[in-house]
């Protein structure tokens, strides 16, 4: 029942949010995201690290299609479960004062809609009944889409339009799998939509391979991937940074934990055959995304460039099949979360203060704002994967794993860290050094309550860069059972 308790009490919030007087709203908002966070730790501490799928609920649903409602989580999903509780909070004190802006829909429907988001999140990464995954995955389009389209800058409304497009594009090709799946279940005797069951059948190459391209392509919009990858920048330019981090950080995840849970979990043999097709897209991702990030000069589009880089490493360690690969992909995705939703923070507390998101007219911040400056380098070089920040660690392992798939695959991925440095430090270099801007008022660092909202992220990232293994205790199981699956044993090479 845990589960089910954990996935109510954020939609539960969102319904009593959206009725409450606007005067008690966002404490509301706050205390439901709170009892949340509270639920998540309650479930990693019933969890083993022995791995499996663990806290399983299943009950029938649809009987008649083999439907269930099913829940369990394994290392991967609750690791994205921790990351999703950790980061709301954070995200609705960061926008306590933002949605209330002129034009904005007002904190009432932004906490609610947060929180709606993350009750479906929560339920994406828990579900394990296939069609549920589906009806959960869709679902979190609504509050994305009034999130994007009702708080931000001029324009919001298109990349909203844009965003929907592009994902329900993407959930309709799935919807094509789901059903291919079970058909392919029925043929067998026993027509399920459980994972568990799916993940049973012995199902033949070519049909592997249709129902495989219809979940990337799905997967690879959402995570995002080059070439579906346009909506992205446009989304994080006009939404709000806290929309930004809901979205990159936590519903963008749901792309590569469904190519994980689904195309290695599934379609072991389908995965493998497009192995050389992926590794490509993701070494395009990776390079194109950093290249076209150093070129911008709307601050919020260069972060969200830098994500399409970012994803393409989580894809690079998810399809080299090997255990540093699996193992880096699924700390980069925690890693990811955790830094990008600092830097796109501190982004947003220096757009609050001068009024502009450009680049060119940005310039001497660290002189008046040297706390903001900090949290603003420090996020540059998690992103940049410095030695002692946790994105270090999970491109490392990535990279070497890279090495050992192919030179030259190696090669490629190593360019992006010196394009990362390049990026970043370029980005601090324009906004925070230099000399003051002629006319403008010094800007104001940051108060004692954003220092303590971006504290914890500060803390994670440093933690985790010199003591990964909490993580990665969770990761290896989880890596080694999925490897299995798709026939490749721990040292790495056939079993």
């Amino acid at each position: 029942m845990i589960l089910t308790i954990l996935i109510l009490l954020p939609l539960v919030g969102a319904l009593a949010t959206a009725f409450v007087p606007a005067a008690l709203a966002r404490l509301v908002g706050l205390g439901f995201a709170a009892a949340t966070l509270v639920a998540g730790v309650v479930v990693a501490s019933q969890y083993s690290l022995g791995g499996g799928m663990q806290l399983t609920e299943t009950r029938t649903w649809i009987e008649s299609l083999g439907v269930h409602y099913a829940l369990g989580v394994d290392g991967l999903g609750l690791l994205m479960v921790l990351l999703t509780v950790v980061l709301v909070p954070i995200v609705l004190l960061a926008g306590w004062n933002e949605s209330e802006d002129e034009g904005n829909n007002g904190a009432r429907s932004f906490f609610a809609w947060t929180l709606a988001l993350e009750a479906m999140s929560l339920a994406v990464f828990t579900a394990t009944d296939v069609l549920l995954f589906y009806v959960v995955f869709e679902a979190t389009l609504i509050p994305a889409y009034f999130l994007i389209g009702g708080f931000g800058r001029a324009g919001r409304g298109r990349a909203a339009t844009k965003f929907l497009i592009y994902q329900l594009a993407g959930g309709l090709v799935m919807l094509a799998s789901v059903i291919g799946l079970y058909v392919v279940s029925a043929d067998a005797g026993n027509p399920s939509f459980l994972i568990s069951d799916l993940a049973a059948l012995d199902i033949d190459e070519t049909t592997q391979r249709w129902l495989f391209v219809g979940f990337f392509i799905a997967f690879a919009i959402k995570a995002p991937m080059f070439p579906v990858h346009t909506w992205l920048a446009d989304t994080t330019e006009k939404a709000t940074t806290g929309t930004s981090v809901l979205l990159v950080c936590i519903l963008d995840k749901i792309g590569t934990f469904g190519m994980l849970r689904f195309c290695l979990g599934l379609l072991p043999d389908a995965s493998q055959w497009a192995t050389p097709v992926v590794v490509v897209l993701a070494l395009v991702s990776i390079i194109y995304g950093a290249l076209v990030a150093i070129g911008q000069d709307d601050v919020l589009r260069l972060i969200g460039l830098t994500s399409l880089s970012h994803f393409g490493f989580i894809v690079l360690g998810i399809f080299v099949f090997s255990p540093t690969g699996g193992a880096g992909a699924i700390l980069y995705m925690v890693n990811h979360g955790i830094a990008t939703a600092l830097m796109f923070l501190v982004a947003g507390f220096l757009i609050r203060r001068t009024g502009t998101a450009s680049i060119r007219q940005m310039a001497g911040v660290e002189k008046s704002a040297p706390v903001l400056a900090g949290f603003f380098l420090v996020a540059g070089l998690a992103a940049a994967g410095l030695p002692g920040l946790s994105p270090f660690v999970s491109e490392m392992l990535v990279i070497i794993a890279a090495f050992d798939h192919h030179w030259l695959v190696g090669s490629v991925a190593v360019l992006a860290i010196v394009l990362a440095a390049f990026y970043a430090l370029w980005m601090y270099q324009r906004t925070m050094t230099g000399p003051d801007r002629e006319g403008v008022a010094p800007v104001a660092d940051l108060d004692r309550r954003e220092v303590g909202i971006l504290a914890p992220l500060l803390l994670a990232l440093v933690l985790f860069g010199f003591y990964p293994m909490p993580l990665l205790d969770v990761i290896n199981p989880f890596v080694h059972d999925s490897l299995a699956a798709v026939g490749i044993g721990q040292e790495g090479g056939p079993q």
